[in-house]
């Protein structure tokens, strides 16, 4: 799950289930991708939020752009990562509670079907 505040922070937790548990406020929330970069909403009150699919189709251009723009504001010196293969982009991302020294990738997960 790749999820953006309101000040576009990227935020990569394991799994929907983390995503939700970790997440405390929807006002905080931008917007979200999961690993095949189909949007995400999220539902619910603080401390009790949901995600789920906005729509089935990628938007892998967006979540590249909001990727370049988070590592540009926010991480100094480094580079996002530059797998054409949306896959390996993705498992590229530093998960949340991970040392950019070993960063776990993170693994394919989809929301419904």
């Amino acid at each position: 799950m790749i999820l953006f505040d309101d000040d576009y922070h990227m935020y990569v937790l394991q799994d929907r289930a983390s995503a939700e548990a970790w997440w405390e406020m929807p006002d905080e929330y931008v917007c979200g991708f999961d690993a095949l970069a189909r949007p995400l909403r999220m539902t619910g009150e603080p401390h009790r939020v949901a995600l789920e699919l906005s729509g089935d189709e990628p938007a892998e251009a967006d979540l590249r752009r909001l990727v370049a723009d988070h590592y540009q504001r926010f991480l100094y010196g480094q580079v996002p990562p530059q797998a054409s293969d949306l896959s390996e982009f993705v498992a590229g991302l530093p998960v949340e509670g991970s040392s950019p020294e070993s960063v776990r990738p993170i693994a394919l997960w989809r929301i419904g079907k």
